[in-house]
């Protein structure tokens, strides 16, 4: 019998950041692709074999003991070997006490500094082709993302480049940062030093921060040379410097990542960090610290060298197969002009290609506004020699 006096009971229903589509373009290609038993070229695992000091470090401090919570911020060798890291890479000198925040990966640290610096309302730049969750990350914070595209290369061995005129035309009064991915997911494109200073410039001139995602830092091809826009003059105090350890010791898994930031901003972001993840995997932090200080130049060189042979074997595959490569110079993704599959759209090709050669990867579409990319297929090159050759030679088939 109904209550005289009460309210009708209210719908459940999701909130409205909650997003309507639950299952990301490229998890789901991923899941397909292990339906069928092909080489999954879409999502960017890694899963290259990770450094042996790497291992022994997080296996002996299991061992040892270090299996509970942490600082918040990080343990102090970590944090003393990101800082070391910063000053041998980069030429930054960082307090490791104060300006150094270990993650629950990169996106952690992203997480963590926009619910530190930014409002509900404020407007961020980000460049397209761009990775999905530095946008998604931003809605979810009730933060407008505004894209500014990138200009699309004319051949298939120049970079995508940047338009001033069209970032300073996106800047309003509620811009309050930028989000740089360099080198980028999912085009490869790495930010000339020109193109930074231009960018630190609209920086200053307008109060923005800038965060910086560096994940693929060791990822670098040719004459390509990585910056940091931390490492500009004017720059410091403003840039959020997020980088971590998934791709360059092969550890997608372990979910650990950093942030370097000015020491006035370090407080408010640690404190985000610890309220949505508490700490970054002990042990793993152990491991971290290891290979920052056990492995040489040597290894970062080799990383490189080898991704190069990996990015010529699936560039060279993928024009044999008519698909026009676009050759990134950083990264470990090649951007591909799909055009000649059938389909309609990127999603529709990307299907169409798994079905006939059991090779996945992910719609261009995924990493543009609606209708672009439709064109477009992105394929990842970091894997182990064996996956990679059958993928090419599935390739070859088409």
């Amino acid at each position: 019998m109904a209550v005289s006096g009460l309210t009708a009971v209210r719908e459940l229903r999701l909130s409205e950041l909650a997003p309507r589509a639950l299952q990301s373009e490229i998890r789901a290609m991923t899941m397909e692709c292990d339906r069928i038993g092909g080489v999954n070229l879409a999502q960017g695992v890694c899963d290259t074999e990770p450094p042996a000091e790497v291992l022994a470090g997080a296996i002996e401090a299991i061992d040892a003991g270090h299996n509970i919570y942490t600082r918040l911020d990080g343990i102090l060798r970590l944090r003393e070997a990101i800082a070391a890291k910063m000053l041998r890479d980069r030429g930054l000198v960082v307090d490791p006490n104060r300006e150094v925040l270990v993650t629950s990966g990169a996106t952690g640290g992203l997480n963590a500094a926009v619910a530190a610096l930014l409002n509900p309302g404020d407007e961020v730049i980000l460049f397209e082709p761009f990775y999905g969750y530095h946008a998604s990350e931003l809605k979810s914070k009730r933060i407008v993302p505004v894209i500014v595209p990138l200009t699309a290369p004319e051949t298939a061995d120049a970079d995508w480049t940047l338009d001033m005129d069209a970032v300073r035309a996106a800047v309003t009064d509620k811009t309050r940062a930028m989000i740089v991915n360099t080198p980028s997911n999912p085009a490869g494109k790495i930010f000339t030093r020109a193109e930074l200073e231009a960018l630190a410039e609209l920086a200053q001139e307008r109060g923005l921060f800038v965060f910086t995602d560096e994940i693929y830092e060791h990822f670098v091809y040719g004459e390509a040379e990585h910056i940091s826009m931390a490492t500009l003059p004017g720059m410091r105090e403003r840039t959020i410097v997020i980088s971590g350890f998934s791709k360059t010791f092969s550890v997608t898994g372990w979910r650990l990542g950093y942030l370097v930031a000015d020491a006035k901003w370090l407080g408010a972001i640690s404190y985000f960090h610890d309220l949505t993840y508490v700490c970054a995997p002990s042990a793993f932090q152990h491991g971290a610290a290891a290979g920052l200080e056990k492995l040489g130049p040597e290894f970062y060189t080799a990383l490189a060298t080898d991704h190069l042979a990996k990015r010529a074997k699936i560039v060279a595959a993928l024009n044999g197969a008519g698909m026009k490569a676009y050759v990134p110079r950083g990264a470990y993704y090649v951007l591909a002009d799909a055009s000649r599959l059938p389909g309609e759209t990127a999603a529709v090709k990307a299907r169409w290609l798994l079905a006939e050669t059991g090779v996945a990867s992910v719609a261009g579409s995924a990493f543009f506004r609606a209708g672009g990319g439709e064109d477009l297929l992105r394929f990842c090159f970091a894997k182990r020699d064996a996956d990679l050759a059958d993928a090419c030679e599935r390739l070859g088939r088409l």
